[in-house]
């Protein structure tokens, strides 16, 4: 029997309890499971037997991948998929046994490998100042040129808002123009106000909203690359007398209370048992009647996704730290802060269309990622976008655009009557859309 028929023997009868939804291909070129097109799993070292042994279930299948040791031929998210709607069934001791002996018939046992060297390593207690500061330069402080290579000219790191379906005429980065106005629009910012934007990023939202909403600025991160790269573009566009960015942790911002709050795709980052502090933070720094929106990631509350920070690999590879709860839950945090709820606005969809040329970019130009960032971390990304693309469009992970205000001593919200005047999306509040501007030089 060959190494690929062992292998595809011992994973229907004992991990999957169902037929190989892929082939597969075994490091001495033998292939077994289904014929047909579709992805191939390239089982490149023997040494994913024993990652798995070790580490069984998605880290140590992470880590294969990671490595290098592991691949897929064709599209890799099909194959995640196909694997994901099998699942894998709970192992009995005989299971395991089995897994063992065909393991060792293979010649794959041995010592634990040494996990890849892109591997988050943390150290002391979660989400304390300088942890939180570790994690978030684990991920943001990679390269600001791969981030320049990977995202629209604005450096919109986060969910898209397709207003149109994707054409020759409107993409991702008229997707991403459109989700900075939507949030300006809903937090009503008009000239003269003051905005703080918790986790800035490379500043795109700051920029939108000095440009072309007349407001001063401020924006803070704990990314040193991010901070650099904002301010350089803030020098080019000559809006330093209206936006500030600083290196700077949410829990010390000191400022008088501002006019609007934004916080985009940061709040997963603040972990469960912090994040009364940063409703309430967020609460302080907000004036009575002022506005605040929310886009944050969720996770279900049907059991689909039951990892708060989203799997292993996420935990170990993407996010270290990361903390997702169903949307009730968030919002349970931010009404006791004192906020209310105005709105809220699934955009889980919009992240499939936005994560996928954002992989498209990655695969279609694979040689100039890796001399950006290596082939170890070439591979995270292939994993970690094909893999997001997949969250969002199963309804694994969700992500939502929550409006809150903060009402006065009485009580009172300082909203106008209409709901289409709230939102701002009547027409009669409808701006004439400026030239997207070019990509900065670099």
């Amino acid at each position: 029997m060959s190494v690929a028929s062992r292998i595809a023997e011992m994973l229907e009868k004992h991990v999957l309890g169902a037929p190989l939804p892929v082939r597969i291909k075994a490091w001495d070129g033998s292939i077994a499971g289904p014929a047909g097109p579709g992805p191939i799993i390239l089982l490149r070292h023997r040494r994913v037997l024993r990652r798995l042994l070790w580490s069984p279930g998605e880290l140590g299948l992470a880590r294969a991948f990671v490595a290098g040791e592991l691949g897929v031929e064709g599209d890799i998210a099909e194959g995640l998929s196909r694997f994901w709607k099998v699942g894998a069934r709970p192992l009995t001791l005989a299971d395991k046994l089995a897994a063992l002996r065909t393991a060792a018939r293979l010649g794959a046992l041995g010592p634990r490998p040494r996990p890849p060297a892109s591997e988050a390593r943390l150290q002391g207690r979660r989400h304390t100042f300088l942890r939180d500061r570790a994690a978030i330069s684990h991920h943001y402080d990679l390269s600001n040129a791969f981030y320049e290579f990977l995202l629209d000219p604005r450096m919109a790191y986060s969910c898209g808002y397709w207003t149109q379906d994707a054409s020759d005429e409107y993409g991702l980065e008229d997707a991403q123009r459109d989700k900075l106005d939507l949030i300006c629009r809903k937090l009503d910012l008009k000239p003269g106000m003051r905005l703080l934007d918790v986790g800035c990023g490379w500043a795109s939202l700051l920029i939108h909203a000095a440009t072309h909403y007349g407001v001063t600025a401020v924006g803070v991160t704990l990314s040193a690359e991010q901070r650099a790269l904002g301010l350089r573009r803030v020098r080019e566009l000559g809006l330093e007398d209206r936006v500030e960015i600083r290196l700077q942790d949410y829990r010390e911002v000191d400022d008088p209370p501002f006019d609007a709050v934004s916080s985009i795709e940061m709040g997963e980052h603040v972990g469960q048992d912090n994040y009364p502090v940063y409703a309430a933070q967020l609460f302080s720094k907000l004036r009575p009647h002022g506005r605040l929106l929310l886009q944050q990631m969720s996770r279900g509350a049907s059991g689909l996704n039951s990892a708060p920070g989203g799997g292993a690999f996420m935990e170990s590879y993407v996010a270290p730290d990361m903390h997702m709860r169903p949307l009730g839950e968030t919002l349970n945090f931010l009404e006791a802060a004192g906020l209310e709820a105005v709105d809220v606005h699934s955009l889980r969809e919009h992240y499939v269309w936005t994560v996928r040329p954002w992989l498209d970019t990655l695969q279609d130009n694979a040689s100039e990622a890796i001399a950006l960032i290596g082939e170890e971390q070439f591979r995270v990304w292939l994993l970690y976008l094909a893999g997001a693309a997949l969250a969002f469009e199963e309804n694994r992970m969700g992500v939502h655009q929550i409006l809150l205000v903060r009402p006065d001593a009485e009580g009172r919200s300082g909203l106008p009557r209409s709901r289409a005047a709230t939102l701002g999306t009547d027409p009669a509040l409808d701006r004439l859309r400026e030239p997207v501007y070019e990509r900065l030089a670099p």
